[in-house]
């Protein structure tokens, strides 16, 4: 390697000056091979006016400044930015170098050439990942020129920066397709993506994560929730102002923050920019403000009154007889005093009693389960429930390997009676018979079409008859099918496909006839639908559970800010959902805010309950 070296003018733009003396980076001694083919190049030349790089396979030699380095991890590397850019907006200044395990040699300010294969980098099969992909140089070398230079300004990022409209939607691939930045969100972070940018005083819109992930608003009025959030109300809405931040900073000199929903992330927060699969662009943050807390409280529901029944719906993720008794207590809080003890509870994600301890050894009970948490309710001061339940099948059901998780029902017997008829089992269809002028169940509780194909590796909903004061009272407890498979919103295809939605449009069709059926010997029935539908309200899904308006759905009733009991990707959302017959009146209904916008959480999931007299 030449002792000394000046950096030349390349494609006619004024260079970066080198000092006499290089540094080498150890470990990154140039292979002649590739000293002799690399060809100089700006970076804007390698980003290119699509999120393709033109330059895909070649190997050039950069001249730039490095602005951020990730000293560790598997995917090890550093950030360099030419501080001359050109006139184009859709091109970037900004570009990744990859390497790999190897923790690179240089400091933010340093002025490095760098030698290095241009390569578009996807986490997953090329062929087949929805994701986009990360322009980057591999296999490089590089040599330190000088140290100490000023880095390029970080564009500031305000409420007025980034276009309102997500992306353009082709019907395919937005990969080829001419980057408006000007135009698009998605094309905005591309035409961005390796430069310096930042915010100031942004809004938290989710809790901070166990990947150690800070989700903000850059549009702190876009679709604003009632706790300081951001609501997701349509496809065709998405929230543009979202933006993920992570950390380059070592968690030896400084922690992650904790924070809520609804927290400031205080200060200038900057770094580059990178494409996540998960969450989409993200600041990788060199400089992070301070997280203010801004007061969020989880929130406790009323008490029904004595001649209303109260039914409540609850995800409590993955709940077995194994986990902890901090668990179990938090959930029985939960029940007592932020649900105010409602007389029935539709669970969901209630594992059998190794919970995923044993993969295929035969154990579906759920007994100890149950036993354990109605246990705690009464420790929290609550009434002794009962439960009641259907074993599935081993390994038939979906979710976490081995836990056989399932829904299930707990009532209070001080309260409301449930109707137990004998034959319910995991592969026994429940029937509606006549009686007396009225429905009733052929079995209680029992399953719905549990042979259908619609219920392939998915749970399947139970059905119980409850009375309450003299009056029958149908409750369905569903957990349907999740969107595993799907597409990312932030993909490169556009807009993106959701295949796992036809099995959910299926078993809501069969919920729905389920319910038809009931209505046809009782019109007055009272019935209510319950439980983590993994859908929204806006959906396919939802729409054929309401479709004739048999059903209707209670979080329509709500205001748009309001609506939402789940929060992901900073996207405060509905999955879980209560449905009613015509036959319940004066309904009142409540999502209750206890875990989805808290760090702190004793499930991923918000409860929800509603109120209402039975006729």
């Amino acid at each position: 390697m030449k002792s000394s070296q000046r950096t030349a003018r390349i494609a006619g733009s004024t260079a970066l000056v080198a000092t006499l003396g290089v540094l080498v980076a150890p470990g990154a001694v140039a292979d002649p091979e590739h000293t002799v083919t690399a060809t100089p190049t700006r970076i804007h030349e390698i980003q290119g006016t699509t999120r393709i790089s033109p330059l895909v396979g070649e190997r050039v030699s950069v001249s730039a400044v490095v602005t951020a380095t990730r000293a560790f991890g598997s995917s090890r590397g550093f950030w360099i930015q030419d501080p001359h850019p050109d006139d184009d907006p859709r091109t970037s200044e900004g570009l990744f170098v990859f390497t790999g395990s190897q923790t690179p040699d240089v400091e933010p300010g340093d002025v490095v050439t760098v030698d290095g294969t241009v390569t578009e980098y996807y986490p997953d099969d090329p062929a087949t990942t929805a994701a986009q992909s990360t322009t980057e140089l591999v296999d490089a070398d590089w040599t330190v020129t000088a140290r100490g230079a000023e880095l390029p300004k970080a564009l500031e990022i305000g409420p007025d920066t980034i276009p309102e409209l997500l992306t353009a939607t082709p019907g395919g691939s937005i990969e080829h397709e001419p980057l408006r930045p000007e135009t698009y969100a998605l094309d905005f972070w591309e035409a961005h993506e390796g430069e310096l940018v930042s915010v100031s005083d942004v809004r938290l819109v989710g809790p901070s994560t166990a990947y150690d992930e800070l989700y903000v608003t850059t549009k702190p009025e876009q679709n604003p929730s009632a706790r300081g959030g951001t609501v997701y109300l349509d496809y065709d809405r998405p929230n543009t102002g979202l933006l993920k931040i992570e950390s380059l900073i070592p968690f030896s000199e400084r922690p992650f923050p904790t924070a809520n929903t609804g927290d400031t992330l205080a200060g200038v927060t900057s770094g580059p920019v990178e494409y996540d699969s998960y969450g989409g662009y993200t600041l990788m943050a060199t400089v992070l403000g301070e997280v203010k807390d801004n007061g969020l409280e989880r929130e406790v529901t009323r008490p029904q009154k004595p001649g209303e029944l109260a039914v409540a719906t609850y995800n409590v993720e993955n709940l077995s007889a194994v986990d902890s008794e901090e668990k179990f207590a938090r959930l029985a809080e939960g029940i007592v005093h932020n649900l105010s003890t409602p007389d029935v509870v539709a669970l969901e994600e209630i594992q059998d009693d190794n919970g995923p301890e044993g993969v295929g050894d035969g154990v579906v009970s759920a007994d100890q389960t149950l036993r354990r948490f109605t246990e705690a309710i009464v420790a929290a001061g609550g009434p002794r429930y009962e439960w009641r339940q259907i074993d599935p099948e081993d390994l038939a059901d979906g979710g976490q390997p081995g836990g056989n998780i399932r829904v299930g029902f707990l009532f209070n017997p001080e309260r409301v009676q449930f109707v137990d008829r004998e034959g319910g089992d995991a592969t026994t269809a429940v029937r509606v018979e006549r009686e007396r002028g009225g429905a009733r169940l052929s079995v209680s509780p029992g399953r719905i079409e549990p042979g259908d194909d619609a219920w392939m590796e998915s749970r399947k909903p139970l059905v119980g008859e409850f009375v309450f004061r003299g009056r029958t009272v149908f409750v369905v407890a569903n957990h349907f099918a999740s969107k595993g498979g799907d597409q990312p919103v932030r993909g490169r295809f556009q807009p993106p496909a959701r295949p796992s939605e036809d099995q959910r449009v299926r078993q809501a069709a069969l919920v729905r006839e389920f319910v038809d059926e009931l209505l046809a010997v009782d019109r007055r029935a009272n019935v209510v639908v319950a439980g983590d539908l993994n859908d929204f309200p806006f959906s396919p899904t939802v729409r054929e559970l309401t479709r004739g308006g048999a059903l209707r759905s209670l979080v329509d009733t709500l205001p748009p800010s309001e609506r939402y009991s789940y929060v992901y990707e900073g996207n405060s959302q509905v999955l879980d959902h209560i449905l009613v017959s015509s036959g319940p009146h004066r309904v009142d209904y409540d999502v209750v805010h206890v875990n989805a916008e808290f760090a702190d959480q004793a499930s991923d999931h918000d409860p929800q309950i509603v109120r209402f007299i039975p006729r």
